[in-house]
């Protein structure tokens, strides 16, 4: 028996409906752009514990900035121009319109009125709750738990051990944990000995890298409506 299904969010519960500006345009408007090999994002940072940036909403904003500071100094900008495009920039990550994936509103529903616990364990920063809360979730979960708060990103075990304390679980074989994303919501829950669910959509069969194989103890399902049936 099932005693909580635990969530990511981005990509599994949500997602952007409108971006803000390409980080691109933002540094073409200033005369710059980004070189070849240069990447706003770290491969390195999920699994990381990051606990000294994690003691406030302003030690976390002040890390996010810190790397964008790194990248638009890989990008060739002067100190003289720094600080302004960090600004743009911070600014443009934080600029999106979330929707809920359509069947998620009535999944949770359901899965509430079975009597878990559910709770979001999610890869986000400080303000998950304001996430939620504009693809209209905010009310069908019991608890939030993002890596900014926590002090660890999945599949860091700091995370999990976090969402499972805050739930009141002391077992977690008993947790369900669904996600998108296989290293953070699938070999990461089943360290815990959580039994994970991996969503795979089907319109990302074009957009993204083709997942793993499934393996034994894993359940891959297309969409939320998957989960009913599995606990």
């Amino acid at each position: 028996m099932s005693s909580a299904v635990f969530l990511d969010f981005y990509g599994t519960l949500a997602h952007a409906k409108t971006w803000g500006p390409r980080l691109e345009d933002v540094l073409g408007a200033r005369g710059f752009e980004i070189p070849g090999g240069v990447s706003v994002h770290d491969d390195r940072i999920d699994g990381r514990e990051h606990l000294e940036h994690s003691a406030s909403a302003e030690h976390y904003q002040a890390w996010e900035q810190s790397r964008l500071r790194r990248f638009v100094e890989a990008c060739g900008v002067g100190a003289d121009d720094a600080d302004l495009l960090v600004d743009e920039l911070y600014t443009a990550t934080k600029s999106f319109e979330l929707q809920a994936y359509p069947e998620v509103p009535d999944v949770l529903a359901d899965l509430r009125r079975r009597g878990l616990i559910i709770a979001v364990c999610s890869n986000w920063d400080w303000h998950l709750d304001r996430a939620m809360a504009q693809a209209g979730l905010d009310n069908l979960v019991d608890v939030l738990v993002t890596s900014a708060r926590a002090g660890a990103r999945k599949p860091h075990r700091r995370i999990f051990e976090h969402t499972l304390d805050a739930c009141g679980i002391g077992d977690p074989s008993g947790v369900v944990f669904a996600g998108d994303s296989w290293g953070p919501d699938v070999e990461g829950p089943a360290t815990m000995g959580m039994r994970p669910v991996h969503v795979w959509r089907p319109e990302w069969e074009s957009e993204r890298e083709a997942p793993p194989p499934i393996t034994d103890g894993i359940v891959r399902v297309p969409d939320l409506r998957g989960l009913v049936d599995l606990v």
